[in-house]
């Protein structure tokens, strides 16, 4: 049952009873207004407007003038019948127009018409009132040409001398031919040049558009930029905390595993002191391990590719977990696409991103469930890539904290299970390989990680990477590093430039808003002549 505001159920309330529509209008008609008006200021412009209030001001201006005009009362009637005739199709146009905002150029020209139509009339009546009435034909070319264009606008015009020449018909023998030539020439010399000016407006704002549109693009690079600036500040900042850490705890750490070792094998099995050397070896063992991840992950490394299949790691990392899976009722899948090319990786690394990533599908899947791990390839700005995905069907990750999941130390695991940098480490590893990880994830429905490894063909590799073409000195700079160099030189904008998903940018990636701009970009995925030498950046 529907109810009124205030909790009174409409059969009930005295004020609506027995008018279920009026009622649902009440509770509808504010939000459709609403809508309606939200429309009408999107499509409408200034020329709408105008149109509006000529159309307004016509009708006012027409009623006080034909009180004002000495006229002849069967004169004034016939004048203010065509007024209101003109007065209500304006009124029906304009309901069309509230009710169907998306109608507003068609009715444009049914009131165009009917416009004409109206000035023939009076220029009839204005013939024996020395007619001035004509001078409205100029006012709907000059409109009609400023909305729809030079071409429509001498269309007007042609309408509007038909138009005039057939109200004035029975009186041509009292008209000068000059005076009336100069009349519908008049019409033409006002539709050209105005057409020519709406369209040099039109041309100009669409020029404006792009590039606001432009500008808007450019802000959200540098926004993206300076974030990826913070975020690898952030990053070094975190590696040099960590190594200081690292160098106070460790050997304090490795003492205090040592002595309970020793404890522990010297104290008898039945007595109460072995018992807790246990818990503080256990302890020691889990403060080495989240002391290990966090010196991998804030550790800048920067090891060797090599051209590797990516088979190797993913079977690596599927035997080491089998038999858990067993265990826990997982079933595991292999699925792999055929023809795949080798992928520049280090194979141990990308081990280690899987081992945390099946890890984590494992524990999601308490009650058993299939773990699939596939391999593919995908093609995103222009740039080929490996992937492989590990997907579950477990619990999922919750809307809530699906953005932290990649922040360091941030976990969902009991206090003892995990050190919250396992996902940090996997996207610092896809980073290293100038890659990405992305995750789609349902509640309940699972998740599927998904990590994207850049891919350049081997023929690729002998022909002119980006810091020959550039000149950039990259080579020859050891103080420098940039992510395309020396491996991925015909996909920069990918791996280095505005299109990498990583923290670091290169070196002429960081001088242009967009690489599709730079004639390297341009050069390798347009096939444009090649040529030598320094170029535009």
């Amino acid at each position: 049952m529907q109810e009124a505001p205030g909790g009174i159920g409409k059969e009930n309330d005295p004020e609506i009873q027995g008018s279920g529509s009026a009622f649902t209008y009440k509770a509808e008609s504010p939000g459709w207004l609403k809508k309606k008006w939200h429309e009408i200021f999107f499509l409408a412009t200034e020329v709408d407007l105008t149109f509006l209030v000529l159309r307004l001001v016509s009708l006012v201006g027409g009623v006080v003038w034909l009180y004002v005009a000495p006229l002849a009362p069967a004169e004034r009637e016939n004048l203010m019948e065509a007024l209101s005739l003109f007065g209500v199709y304006s009124f029906v146009c304009y309901i069309v127009i509230f009710a169907k905002p998306v109608l507003l150029r068609k009715v444009y020209l049914v009131s165009l018409l009917l416009d004409l139509f109206f000035l023939a009339n009076l220029v009839a009546y204005g013939i024996e009132l020395e007619d001035s009435f004509f001078l409205g034909f100029y006012l709907l070319v000059c409109l009609h040409t400023v909305y729809f264009g030079l071409n429509f606008g001498l269309a007007v015009a042609t309408l509007a001398s038909v138009f005039y020449m057939g109200s004035i018909m029975h009186y041509l023998v009292h008209i000068h031919w000059t005076d009336l030539a100069l009349r519908l020439i008049f019409l033409y010399l006002i539709a050209i040049p105005v057409g020519l000016l709406s369209e040099k407006v039109k041309r100009d704002k669409k020029m404006v558009e792009k590039l606001n549109e432009r500008l808007a693009q450019s802000l959200e690079n540098l926004h993206l930029m300076q974030g990826k600036l913070i975020e690898a500040e952030k990053f070094s900042a975190l590696g040099r905390l960590t190594a200081d850490i690292a160098h106070e705890i460790r050997n304090p750490l490795t003492a205090v595993g040592g002595f309970a070792r020793r404890l522990d094998r010297h104290l008898p099995d039945e007595a109460k002191g072995k018992e807790y050397a246990s818990i503080i070896i256990r302890e020691v063992d889990r403060l080495e391990k989240i002391l290990v991840d966090t010196l991998i992950y804030g550790k800048v490394t920067d090891f060797e590719l090599k051209r590797e299949n990516l088979t190797k790691p993913v079977s690596a990392a599927i035997s080491l977990y089998r038999e858990l899976c067993m265990e826990q009722g997982i079933t595991v899948e292999d699925n792999c696409a055929p023809g795949l090319p080798k992928a520049k990786i280090n194979a141990a690394q990308v081990q280690q991103a899987l081992d945390s990533l099946i890890s984590n599908a494992i524990d999601a899947m308490p009650s058993g469930g299939t773990l699939t791990v596939s391999l593919g390839m995908e093609k995103q700005n222009d740039t080929n890539y490996l992937t492989i995905s590990v997907c579950d069907n477990g619990t999922g990750i919750g809307k809530g904290i699906y953005q932290y999941i990649f922040e360091p130390f941030f976990s969902t695991k009991k206090i003892g299970k995990g050190t919250g940098l396992g996902l940090s480490i996997v996207q610092k590893i896809m980073e290293e390989h100038r890659g990405f990880v992305r995750v789609e994830s349902c509640p309940g429905q699972g998740a599927d990680f998904v990590l994207y490894f850049p891919s350049q063909d081997e023929e690729e590799d002998v022909k002119l990477p980006c810091w020959e073409y550039l000149s950039c000195g990259i080579e020859t700079d050891s103080t420098r590093h940039c992510p395309a160099y020396p491996h991925f030189g015909r996909i920069c904008w990918s791996t280095a430039g505005t299109y990498s998903e990583g923290r670091i940018k290169g070196i002429c990636a960081t001088k242009l808003e967009n690489c599709q701009q730079c004639s390297f970009y341009q050069m390798v995925n347009k096939c444009l002549p090649l040529y030598t030498g320094h170029v535009k950046r």
